[in-house]
């Protein structure tokens, strides 16, 4: 299955190093994806697409307050297919994809996918000694990335066949 005939949206929050956004790029360009920050996105874009991605760096154990709040302005999802990425400084980063996933099932997405890889931290206390994870995400998982995508693009199609 060509990935241009799956319509794919990737909303997305990257904020300190643009770890986020990097693996965003990365996905949109095997999935073809149109691809928006989510604060300057509106709600009713998801409707337009089969398939959509939502991520962000992990702040405090969650992902950003800014997926949230445009989860909660969202109604009458029915059908939509969606995967959740985070970039995160500790290698368990997966594990924080919880709250998000809850909500995205509450509203009625079906979740195909969750992708997750260390990402560059200077915040707080990282900040005194130059941080963690320094030139992560690398271009291995960049590469990574790319395969999740492409991997949710055969996955889609034999669910559908």
């Amino acid at each position: 299955m060509e990935s241009r005939k799956l319509k794919t949206l990737i909303l997305y929050f990257s904020f300190h190093h643009k770890n986020t956004e990097k693996i965003a790029k990365a996905m949109a360009e095997v999935l073809n994806a149109d691809l928006f920050e989510i604060t300057e996105a509106s709600p009713e874009i998801v409707f337009d697409y089969d398939l959509i991605g939502f991520g962000s760096g992990i702040y405090a154990f969650s992902h950003h307050i800014s997926l949230f709040d445009f989860l909660n302005k969202l109604s009458g999802i029915s059908g939509k297919k969606a995967f959740i990425f985070s970039t995160c400084g500790a290698p368990v980063g997966i594990k924080f994809h919880r709250k998000l996933r809850r909500e995205l099932v509450k509203k009625g997405f079906e979740i195909v996918g969750e992708f997750n890889c260390l990402g560059w931290i200077t915040f707080g206390p990282f900040k005194l000694f130059g941080g963690v994870n320094k030139g992560r995400p690398n271009d291995s998982d960049i590469q990574k990335a790319k395969e999740f995508a492409q991997n949710l693009i055969e996955k889609i199609y034999f669910e559908i066949q």
